[in-house]
């Protein structure tokens, strides 16, 4: 009897032991966080975190592919809403401004920045005549995991439907301790011929921020740079990283946009507003008032141009967050590139 009374009590001891320890592994953070991604019926992906909303690939809306809602820390909704959404108190303008998405108002003769509705029922055809499209084509991988994958291949096409770049992208979802990680590799690839992106203000990889965080709204919301430029002063300034934040229901959440060493033309220029627009554009120098000569390229065929970027949503300002560490952690990543085989993300 004394036997199987140790027995019982070891075993009751070690179970006891195991959750303590599981525990203390969920109070410091460290169980994995699981994503889950599937397709959805509007052809788009939807991204779950522990079976909660964590962001969703849209592709049927608009003329280019575009990430809304993003989720960030607590549950807060880190993008605006309008137009997908009407929302009572939020800023309606500029219809083309979709949660995350890419655009350039002139490739190869072809505007991706603003949609036919940019304008209003008025606009003038001169504007109209340079609308094209980005349509997604194909998912190259899916996954699930540690980290959440959507990798994908999409064509510019031409206002006349002719395809001017393929557009390969990976989206890489992650957590990092009480962060939430948006990694964004895409490359412009001229693969149906040469291809000149011009020097224009409005192009490049945006998120239209909520309407309680930009600064105009002046609720507290704040620009910052990494050299210490404020609001309006950050516009236009090459920067490794910019934080906007502000109050999300009461409390301070910010968006952290961060330029990768390896990403072209590095820093970025940030064409970044008071009003919301939160954009990193490396190919308008001259249109941002950098340099007195345009710096547009022409792509010969099979040549591309590579954007890294990082959007880290965190609670508190960019001192709380600790961004400049955070920064220093990303420009020291290995990055995967779109199309890649190997991954960290675990079924």
């Amino acid at each position: 009897m004394e036997f199987f009374r140790r027995i019982g009590f070891g075993i009751a001891r070690g179970l006891c032991l195991q959750g303590v320890a599981l525990f203390c592994l969920a109070g410091w953070g460290l169980a994995a966080e699981r994503f889950t991604v599937h397709e959805n019926e509007s052809g788009g992906v939807t991204v779950s975190l522990e079976g909660q909303p964590f962001m969703t690939y849209v592709i049927d809306q608009g003329n280019k592919p575009f990430l809304w809602p993003v989720i960030g820390p607590d549950g807060k909704e880190m993008t605006r809403s309008f137009p997908m959404k009407k929302v009572p108190g939020e800023a309606v303008d500029h219809i083309h401004h979709r949660g995350i998405t890419f655009g350039h108002q002139r490739i190869a003769a072809t505007d991706t920045w603003h949609e036919r509705e940019s304008w209003g029922p008025k606009a003038k055809d001169d504007r109209l005549a340079f609308i094209g499209s980005i349509r997604h084509d194909r998912y190259r991988k899916l996954a699930g995991g540690k980290t959440a994958v959507i990798d994908s291949l999409a064509t510019m096409l031409s206002p006349t439907n002719k395809p001017v770049l393929t557009v390969e992208q990976r989206l890489t979802c992650v957590v990092q301790g009480e962060h939430r990680v948006i990694d964004i590799a895409l490359d412009l690839v001229a693969a149906h011929g040469p291809a000149t992106i011009e020097d224009f203000k409005d192009a490049g990889l945006s998120i239209r921020v909520p309407e309680s965080i930009r600064v105009d709204a002046k609720q507290g919301g704040e620009i910052v740079n990494s050299l210490g430029d404020r609001n309006a002063a950050a516009w236009a300034k090459r920067a490794v990283w910019v934080d906007y934040h502000g109050p999300i229901d009461g409390q301070t959440y910010g968006i952290a946009f961060m330029s990768h060493p390896s990403t072209f033309r590095h820093p970025s220029p940030w064409h970044v507003r008071t009003y919301g627009l939160f954009t990193a554009n490396p190919f308008g120098l001259k249109s941002l008032g950098l340099q007195e000569e345009s710096a547009a390229i022409t792509l010969d065929s099979g040549e591309r141009v590579a954007l890294r970027y990082r959007l880290l949503f965190h609670r508190g300002n960019e001192q709380e967050a600790d961004i400049e560490g955070a920064f220093a952690v990303y420009a020291d990543e290995r990055l995967a590139e779109p199309g890649a085989a190997n991954d960290s993300a675990d079924r």
